[in-house]
């Protein structure tokens, strides 16, 4: 079975539950404005859920701990979202993307909403609305929304039906995406009468970073948040790119270089920096680089070509550069922090001590950084010493699901 990084969910088509969705629904897409249209992809009984948070959820763990999800209370169905956002990077070219919302099959007056932003995925449709092969995207439904909540899930520009280019790590676009998969799940349930209450915000590593940026545009527009909270959070780019380039350590994965293949790609196309690639990545890799970024070959055949470190992957005199921020990339980089502004809302930051992605110093800056400019605390969490990228994930997961039910007095 082989794992993948960051946000990383098993490449395997999840037996004993396909069929229940279908990635090429015969639903038809029902309209709800000129801008959102949703379909029903299936829907999930407890059953099910209950293999998802046993069987499946033993599968995806990379470290043997004994660690329990509790079974779901209620059946769910799930809804393929497509609506219309914009490329922000792109002087607001409108574009087409997708995303998922998960219902529970069970009566009540009023729902709490979890908007969760999924991890780094190295193909297009390891994501939320193609929820058969997305292991993380199952745990996060079955965690939830088999418990009450609704979970809506955007799959950003370039993923899942989207035609675009992989919006990997691309700050405004990952917002804007964010942000109007919100207002598109928000039509969509107020067609269907569903009353909607609290909104919490979740993610992991890419999409831990997702939900801070996301997070703090909800702040500045006035969108009320109950809670976030984040697992394995890349808050600053720079640094952790910065980290794998000049600090390799025996933790580090291997597979971190496919993730700096899709930064560096992604930049080139977003930020309009034509021959950024081919000035960063070494020769020998650019093309398996330009084609893993396009969609055109799979991991297992890119991790054969691709070396071990970073380091190895780029052009020498690239890899200098990173110390001084001394082209746009890095400044880019730079830029895009994710977590230097003054709170509003409780978070939480959940790290591990084995996180071979985002070492415990990148995972928990927000905390000592909310200190000084007086925000809303941001409170770190330790998942433990064994707990690896996965593992920092599931601690996660269980943790956040207790506080954000005790914060609803539950």
């Amino acid at each position: 079975m082989m794992r993948f990084v960051c946000g990383m969910v098993l490449t395997v088509l999840l037996v004993g539950t396909v069929g229940q969705v279908s990635a090429k629904s015969t639903e038809k897409y029902i309209p709800v404005t000129s801008d959102v249209s949703y379909q029903f992809i299936g829907t999930y009984d407890v059953a099910t859920l209950n293999k998802i948070v046993t069987t499946e959820l033993n599968e995806f763990k990379t470290t043997k701990t004994d660690v329990a999800m509790p079974l779901a209370k209620n059946a769910v169905k799930l809804y393929r979202v497509k609506y219309r956002t914009v490329i922000p990077e792109k002087n607001n070219r409108a574009v087409e993307a997708t995303g998922l919302i998960v219902l529970p099959d069970k009566v009540a007056a009023v729902y709490p909403v979890v908007s969760y932003q999924h991890g780094t995925v190295f193909t297009k449709t390891e994501v939320p609305s193609f929820p058969e092969q997305s292991s993380e995207t199952r745990l996060m439904l079955a965690q939830f929304a088999g418990h009450g909540y609704i979970l809506v899930a955007p799959d950003y520009i370039g993923k899942g039906t989207s035609t675009e280019p992989d919006s990997y790590m691309v700050k405004e676009s990952t917002i804007q995406a964010s942000y109007d998969m919100l207002l598109a799940a928000r039509s969509v349930l107020a067609s269907m009468k569903i009353k909607t209450g609290d909104l919490f915000l979740s993610g992991w590593s890419q999409g831990a970073w997702s939900t801070m940026v996301f997070r703090n545009r909800l702040e500045q527009v006035g969108v009320p948040i109950k809670a976030a909270a984040t697992a394995s959070t890349p808050n600053d780019t720079y640094l952790l790119i910065s980290k794998w380039l000049n600090n390799r350590t025996a933790l580090d994965t291997d597979w971190i270089v496919g993730t700096v293949a899709l930064l560096i790609n992604s930049y080139e196309q977003y930020y309009s920096l034509p021959g950024l690639s081919k000035a960063a990545i070494k020769p020998q890799y650019w093309q398996t680089a330009r084609d893993f970024y396009e969609n055109k070959i799979a991991w297992a055949e890119v991790a054969k070509v691709f070396p071990k470190s970073s380091k190895e992957f780029l052009q020498d005199s690239f890899a200098e550069e990173s110390s001084l921020m001394a082209n746009r990339f890095y400044r880019q980089l730079f830029e895009n922090q994710g977590y230097q502004w003054r709170y509003k809302t409780p978070s939480r930051l959940y790290y591990g001590k084995a996180d071979e992605v985002v070492p415990v110093y990148v995972a928990t800056l927000p905390v000592a950084y909310q200190q000084t400019v007086g925000g809303v605390p941001a409170t770190a969490v330790y998942a433990g010493d064994i707990a690896d990228h996965r593992g920092t994930f599931i601690f996660g997961m269980l943790d956040q699901k207790q506080w954000f039910d005790s914060l609803m007095g539950k």
